[in-house]
């Protein structure tokens, strides 16, 4: 029974990675960036990765290659830009109709103004194209209210008056209608309480069940440390140093490009894995290297914010609410593994032989195929 019990988690664990072995296309957010001009205008500029949206990509994945039409995404990423401008220009009409833009509760008809789409890059993340939109405020219109169809996923959504300071922001869920914004007189923002939720669930959801590069990380820490004490003392070397690396880079004061950021994370996987491999004690030194590596992973997650944003009013909220929902997400992968594998074997003799090995060699495996492939390309 034992063994039985084993090998569908072995199994599991397997099935787990592989399909994310080029986990590199995970699903955000839009960032729609709305600004009324003192003529009379409003112009709306969307950055997306518009791949997905032409291949049909579910936002219910949480990377595009758990979907489908992967291979259709997979194609679209590899063209030139010129050949995806025109396949998004074909496609603004369908677009257009996903996107409600209203002025006193009356639907606006903006037009596509631009369609900016990078150069074929680095394959293995995804190419965030603009496009803006424009059209004229109908007169004497009070508020603004925003939707983007729920098969396109979440938006960011900043608004701000030409020449106002200050920005308000919302983090829209799939096809939620944004609250009004006022075009003249007071703006309203978001809430302190609002700003707690909306970060917190963002950093917890960055974990699980999108980070699965940070979750072989945590369970490679938890698989060595058969005590509560050692693994507490590895949690919060890695959670200082990547809390460090997040707000240094959050403010501008370090920047380490992704290109070697994301090598770097697969890399420190398979270290963790393969010293699990060659030894059952816990030593001195490894509290040091995993707070090295942590300052790596709060390098990738500064990428998750960077793109997404954090408002101006309640910056030093979201960064630090963001890094709760980060810590939070570990300690629920961390108190899921204990109760799969720690409470049945932890203080077995044949733990490590049986359980440490092994999960540590699939671990291993998938953070040395994603660090090649990284890499490579």
């Amino acid at each position: 029974m034992k063994k039985r019990r084993f090998r569908i988690l072995l199994f599991a664990l397997t099935a787990l990675g592989w399909p994310f072995a080029s986990t590199a296309h995970e699903i955000r957010p839009a960032i729609v960036t709305v600004t009324f001009t003192a003529d009379g205008r409003y112009q709306v500029d969307i950055s997306a990765n518009m791949e997905a949206l032409l291949a049909g990509v579910s936002p219910k994945h949480t990377d595009t290659n758990e979907s489908p039409n992967a291979r259709t995404y997979n194609q679209l990423r590899a063209l030139p830009a010129e050949q995806l401008k025109a396949r998004l220009r074909d496609f603004s009409a369908a677009y257009l109709g996903g996107i409600t833009i209203e002025f006193d509760g009356a639907r606006a008809g903006p037009v596509l103004e631009s369609v900016e789409v990078p150069d074929v890059g680095d394959l293995q993340r995804a190419r965030l194209s603009t496009l803006r939109l424009s059209g004229a405020v109908p007169a004497g219109a009070r508020e603004f209210r925003w939707t983007y169809a729920p098969e396109f996923g979440s938006s960011v959504l900043r608004l701000q008056r030409e020449g106002h300071e200050g920005m308000t922001a919302f983090w829209l869920k799939e096809g939620t209608r944004s609250e009004p914004y006022p075009l003249a007189g007071e703006t309203k923002t978001v809430s302190r309480a609002e700003v707690v939720q909306q970060y917190t669930l963002l950093g917890f959801t960055h974990i699980l069940p999108k980070g699965l590069d940070h979750i072989l990380f945590v369970l490679g820490l938890f698989l060595l440390s058969a005590k509560w004490k050692p693994l507490l003392i590895q949690v919060t070397s890695f959670t200082v140093a990547h809390t460090i690396t997040l707000g240094l880079s959050i403010y501008g004061i370090i920047s380490l490009s992704p290109a070697i950021v994301e090598p770097l994370i697969s890399a420190s996987i398979v270290y963790v894995a393969i010293e699990n491999m060659v030894t059952s004690e816990l030593k001195p030194w490894r509290a040091f290297v995993v707070f090295g590596f942590g300052l790596l992973h709060g390098m990738g997650f500064a990428g998750v914010l960077a793109e997404i944003g954090l408002p101006r009013s309640e910056f030093l909220t979201a960064l630090l609410t963001f890094n709760l929902g980060v810590e939070l997400g570990q300690l629920s992968v961390i108190t899921l593994a204990y109760l799969l594998v720690g409470l049945w074997w932890m203080r077995k003799r044949w733990y490590h032989a049986r359980v440490v090995r092994p999960l540590s060699s699939v671990i291993a495996a998938v953070g040395f195929y994603w660090t090649m492939q990284r890499v490579f390309g």
